[in-house]
């Protein structure tokens, strides 16, 4: 049996041990979504927590570890006898990227449920992490119907399966524990807030941290249970306090002003809904359990808005979480209380975990999330109005534009790719428009369809009761069709003639309002760009759309203009790229004027570089950026090349872009 990584043993990360230290004690917090790059122990702090939970007493063999005091009379293994059980350990149960949502919810045999009216029924992750933990390593790469599952469930505790009007509920409670690298895309806001509390955690830049995280790690390497044993004590200590906090938690005061700081907090942070105020009502009366008090004071609800708030606010899916903390304080003391000011030295002290290291260890740097370094923006320049210049040198980077609403741009055609909000595709979701032979594990009976092909043979299968005589080859898998996200390769000119400011602002705004939609349609990206004499991958197809628009921010400009080095790296990315994930289809926006220079004959390989793309059926968009009186009309003719169509930045806002969709379709059409 392996011996995880014990908890006490982790090196600082504060915020990251507090978070999940308040869920074991009230569960009711909603879980916590721990955000930071890769190698900063998010792994490796959720799996010890599992060594920290008290056991819990389960109905010998029961699959759905009910309660032996309570058992739940829905239970699809019931119904129990409420009395003595046994006791085991709380489970940690891992939901991998990749699961079904069978394996998730768990599944009904139709065959056995239409002929014999039984409701047999497989369990799934759900069920198996009933009063345990649920871990979802890469939450933001799970598919989003299994997030709004899986979030579902936790918010009802309680899981549903429903297959053509039979159904099966039992209960689900557990606590959700979520992680996730930003740098490979985001979750949508909706889904944020359904997390009770985020952390964000980053590897120290303090030489004796990183020392002492090396030494414990490799120690535990060369011998995994001798290293726990040295942590023991500190082991039990702490799962004795969480023990002591759940118990003392029912006689939490959460006292009128604490909650009229909380209220007060969530709305001078203008955060939606009211989830927030209930998150932190119930993460401040855990802080207080946690610290040995029956009080909340000030300082827990500070607290608990660090943890509840920094994911709930973001007005714009750029934007970085993080919290004012001086507004923060500046709302608390403005609404402070008489009935919150205990002893603030009375019995525990504080709302943090003890940090569990030993007497080595180095002092720990302060901090918490949200404590990121401003991003320094460049200077717009007064030459706001200068013209541009052909072939001069390297230009300053200028900020993007107002983003804008743009309409839908499509890949045409019926595709096979991840479910997204783009081009149509036939998904496990949507609506169903036929029937066929299942390929492995039904999953969307199709009722009339197996009716229809059981029933030629009723009376040969010696039919007499009422059920229908159904075999395996009668069940038909229903078809559907929904919408699923492509690539969207953007390949931006970023030469001397797009550097003028007011030009180059307007076109990093057009491709940033690109970038939103492709956000909302959950989409990847990659940008690419071309100046001088060739092109640069500047960001590599990726599901993190923040990246895409931070590399945009800090784009160069300059030089000439060679847009056959351009055509030709998208066209390699994508060839690259259809050997990953050959059912993702690719959408190429081309933004520039039109004005290759730059080699002998620049517009010839222009043309050339074009007509592959065009002979691949790739679906593209020129965003035409030519400006001033005089129109030479290059980039429709690179449009033309490409197969595709053009549009100015001017109809990349007005509603006429409403034709682009059947323009991209019909020009592909003609390809084909």
């Amino acid at each position: 049996m392996s011996v995880s990584y014990p908890f006490t043993a982790i090196v600082g990360q504060d915020d990251l041990r507090l978070g999940l230290l308040l869920n074991a004690v009230s569960p009711a917090v909603g879980g916590v979504l721990v955000r930071g790059e890769k190698g900063t122990a998010k792994s490796t702090a959720v799996r010890a927590l599992a060594a920290l939970v008290p056991e819990v007493a389960v109905v010998p063999g029961c699959r759905f570890s009910c309660a032996p005091d309570s058992p739940d009379p829905a239970c699809p293994d019931g119904p129990h006898e409420a009395g003595s059980g046994v006791a085991r350990a709380a489970r940690t149960v891992e939901l991998p990227v990749g699961a079904s949502e069978d394996r998730l919810v768990g599944a009904l045999d139709i065959e056995r449920a239409l002929a014999e009216g039984v409701k047999a029924f497989e369990p799934g992750l759900l069920a198996e992490a009933h009063r345990g933990i649920l871990y979802v390593d890469e939450v933001n790469l799970l598919h989003d119907h299994l997030v709004d599952l899986l979030l579902d469930a936790a918010a009802m505790g309680a899981s549903y399966v429903e297959r053509e009007g039979v159904s099966v509920r039992h209960a689900a409670r557990f606590l959700l524990v979520g992680t996730m690298n930003p740098e490979e895309g985001e979750l949508r806001p909706q889904l944020l807030d359904r997390f009770g509390l985020t952390v964000e955690v980053a590897a120290s830049r303090e030489t004796d941290l990183r020392v002492e995280v090396v030494r414990r790690r490799l120690a535990y390497d060369d011998d995994p249970a001798a290293f726990a044993a040295q942590w023991a004590d500190e082991e039990g200590v702490l799962r004795a306090r969480i023990v002591a906090a759940r118990a003392l938690l029912p006689q939490v005061r959460l006292g009128d002003g604490a909650l009229r700081q909380i209220a007060a907090t969530c709305a001078a942070f203008e955060v939606d809904g009211m989830r927030a105020d209930i998150v932190m009502a119930r993460t401040a009366t855990a802080l207080a359990a946690w610290a040995g008090r029956t009080d909340v004071l000030a300082e827990d609800v500070r607290q608990a808005a660090l943890l509840a708030l920094p994911h709930r606010r973001r007005r714009n899916p750029f934007d970085a979480p993080g919290l004012d903390e001086d507004k923060l304080d500046d709302t608390l003391e403005q609404n402070s209380g008489e009935d919150d000011d205990p002893d603030p030295d009375g019995p525990g002290g504080g709302g943090r975990p003890p940090r569990g290291d030993g007497p080595d260890t180095p002092p720990q740097p302060e901090g918490g999330a949200g404590d990121t370094p401003a991003q320094s923006v460049p200077e717009q320049g007064k030459e706001q109005g200068q013209g541009w210049s052909s072939g001069g040198g390297e230009q300053q980077p200028v900020r993007a534009g107002e983003p804008f609403r743009t309409k839908m741009l499509s890949v045409p055609g019926l595709g096979e790719g991840a479910a997204g909000r783009r081009s149509r595709a036939r998904t496990e979701h949507g609506r169903t428009t036929g029937a066929r032979r299942p390929q492995g594990a039904l999953t969307k009976l199709h009722l009339a369809a197996t009716v229809q092909a059981a029933a030629p043979y009723q009376r040969a299968r010696g039919r007499s009761g009422r059920g229908l005589v159904v075999r395996r080859d009668d069940l038909r898998q229903a078809t559907r069709e929904g919408r699923e996200g492509n690539l969207v390769l953007f390949v931006v000119d970023a030469s001397g003639s797009m550097a003028a400011r007011q030009r180059m602002s307007a076109v990093k705004g057009a491709v940033l309002s690109l970038l939103l939609d492709a956000y909302q349609r959950r989409d990847k990206v990659g940008l690419i760009t071309f100046r001088g004499k060739d092109a640069e991958v500047v960001l590599p197809p990726t599901s993190s759309v923040d990246a895409a628009a931070a590399r945009l921010e800090m784009l160069p400009t300059g030089g000439r203009t060679p847009v056959a080095a351009g055509l030709l790296r998208a066209h390699e990315v994508l060839r690259v790229e259809r050997l990953r994930d050959p059912s993702r289809r690719p959408l190429l926006v081309v933004v520039t004027d039109g004005r290759a220079t730059g080699g002998p004959e620049p517009v010839a390989l222009a043309t050339r570089a074009a007509r592959l793309h065009e002979a691949e059926g790739v679906a593209s968009v020129v965003v035409d950026c030519e400006a001033g009186p005089v129109r030479l009309g290059l980039a429709t003719g690179l449009a033309r090349d490409l197969g595709g169509t053009a549009v100015t930045l001017d109809e990349l806002r007005a509603e006429s872009i409403a034709g682009l969709v059947k323009d991209v379709q019909g020009t592909s059409r003609r390809a084909a």
